[in-house]
């Protein structure tokens, strides 16, 4: 059950090529941004703000839109980790779509630490929470004491952080009971995380929707 957990989490299904990521990312940047007035000065993020979505919703792609109109030095929190060739490639693509200007750091567990690590005068993108609550729970980790820890962390951090986390409660009912621990994890984890942010938005076919705040 474990190994049908673990595909299931690392690899929903994803049809993109690199080329209509890219497209998918410049049009949520016009979709985050219409409205809004330009200008050169930077546009100011929340504290703390919550991406939710589905699998290949265009949550990440969005994410990342949200930390480039800030204007800041970008750092890159990875949560995922490449058991076989199929997420290697899927890791990638990911980077090849970000382009460069980020400093990518590579925490699948303590994200307090990578948090430390992240530069404080930047914005920082942490993609995504469910890879980083399957690495908890697969280890056999203490599910509850990791969430309190993350949460203790993005509360002391100084610089303005975007949390990527899918949303999960939409589709049946698990047919195993890992799984759907799995689910309950991931919906108390997002209830935790909404709660705690200052903007949390839903992300459906590429478009952005506030559930909490304003789109900047």
């Amino acid at each position: 059950m474990s190994r049908a957990l673990s595909n299931a989490i690392y690899h929903p299904p994803d049809d993109e090529s690199a080329v209509r990521r890219l497209v998918l990312r410049s049009w949520v940047r016009y979709v985050a941004s219409r409205g809004s007035v330009h200008s050169k000065d930077k546009k100011v993020l929340p504290a703390r703000t919550l991406v939710l979505g589905g699998a290949a919703s265009g949550k990440s792609a969005y994410a990342e839109s949200l930390a480039e109109i800030a204007r800041k030095s970008k750092a890159y929190i990875a949560t995922a980790q490449a058991f076989d060739d199929e997420m290697r490639a899927k890791i990638d693509r990911h980077q090849t779509a970000r382009g460069s200007g980020w400093h990518t750091i590579e925490e699948p567990f303590d994200l307090a630490t990578a948090l430390s690590q992240a530069p404080e005068d930047g914005v920082v993108l942490l993609d995504c929470a469910t890879l980083w609550l399957s690495n908890h729970l697969l280890a056999e980790h203490d599910l509850q004491k990791e969430q309190d820890k993350l949460l203790d962390a993005l509360l002391g951090a100084d610089q303005p952080i975007i949390v990527v986390s899918n949303e999960v409660g939409h589709g049946v009912v698990p047919e195993n009971r890992l799984a759907r621990r799995f689910r309950d994890a991931q919906g108390q984890l997002n209830i935790a995380l909404a709660a705690q942010c200052d903007l949390v938005v839903q992300v459906v076919a590429g478009l952005p929707r506030a559930l909490k705040g304003s789109l900047p």
